[in-house]
């Protein structure tokens, strides 16, 4: 007997979310389900900065006073938040979050160059210390943001959770960041839609995957435009400024957390994007600014 198909939608993340799973009935899927849910949930809980009881929250808090200590969870995700700025030449930089103060993208106003610059004296990915079990951000209003990263790291956990408990078919999405577990019971493929970055309701290419990742980095998703430009919520660590050069990247990748890693650090690199994502090995679907797609290998699957 096939197991059935089942699905979850829920909200997390500020993002409409879903867990797809096969199992044998009902009660069983939704046990894996909830479970898979909590996983994300606790993720959100520790590491969101709007949460007063994060772990993120904790650290911003005592920035220019004292140290905080870290459990090895957070520890190795600051451990991969330091290689994702050596591996983008700074561009990709969890101290960046203070930049928003300027920035409030439901209302169309650029901020002036001296809201700016004080911010900026506040984005050093270096000067943060860390050792010991513990971290310590040196200058007081800095803040760490795991807003870059952390949708992928929970889809991947949660993917990790239900292969852990026997699951072999199914993904988990989270708005758009998507981690599979295994094809559909009848070994097709999932045929997954790219969003056309110009029109909300379309899409622009489609996709056909049964393991690894598909993650989507996009000037479309918190934006606003002024007199024919728009400014989007990926902002320049340098100069405070939101990137222009791409619409939308999407990677293809073994796991959510590197997909959404590379095609961020290709949305913040602009011209030079093109060649980062050659250079990583993966497939691409990415769309210029002037509409132009450019991809490499973007149909197949990776191997879990």
């Amino acid at each position: 007997m096939v197991d059935g198909m089942y699905r979850f939608p829920f909200d997390a993340m500020a993002s409409r979310c879903e867990v797809r799973l096969a199992a044998p009935d009902g009660h069983a899927a939704e046990e894996l389900a909830l479970a898979a849910i909590a996983e994300v949930r606790r993720i959100e809980r520790t590491y969101s900065r709007y949460r007063a009881d994060s772990i993120v929250s904790r650290i911003n808090a005592a920035a220019g006073r004292y140290r905080v200590e870290c459990d090895e969870e957070t520890a190795q995700l600051l451990d991969y938040a330091d290689h994702l700025h050596r591996a983008s030449d700074g561009l990709f930089d969890i101290t960046s979050g203070v930049l928003r103060r300027a920035w409030d993208f439901r209302q169309p106003r650029v901020p002036h160059a001296r809201d700016l610059a004080p911010l900026l004296a506040l984005v050093d990915w270096t000067a943060v210390q860390r050792g010991d079990g513990a971290v310590y951000l040196p200058r007081a209003g800095m803040e760490l943001d795991f807003g870059g990263f952390g949708k992928e790291y929970a889809a991947d956990r949660a993917c990790a959770l239900l292969q852990e408990r026997g699951v072999r078919h199914g993904y988990v999405n989270l708005g758009g960041d998507m981690r599979f577990i295994g094809p559909q019971p009848d070994g097709r493929l999932w045929s997954i839609g790219i969003q056309d970055p110009r029109k909300a309701d379309g899409t622009i290419a489609s996709i056909a995957v049964s393991h690894g990742a598909l993650t989507t980095s996009g000037d479309y998703e918190r934006f606003f435009d002024v007199d024919g430009k728009r400014y989007c919520h990926v902002l320049n660590p340098r100069t405070g400024m939101p990137v222009s050069h791409w619409r939308s990247v999407s990677v293809l990748a073994p796991l959510a957390v590197l997909g959404g890693s590379v095609s961020t650090i290709a949305m913040l690199k602009e011209l030079e994007g093109l060649s980062f994502l050659a250079s990583s090995g993966l497939a691409y679907f990415a769309i210029d600014a002037t509409g132009q797609a450019h991809h490499h290998s973007i149909s197949g699957d990776y191997a879990s």
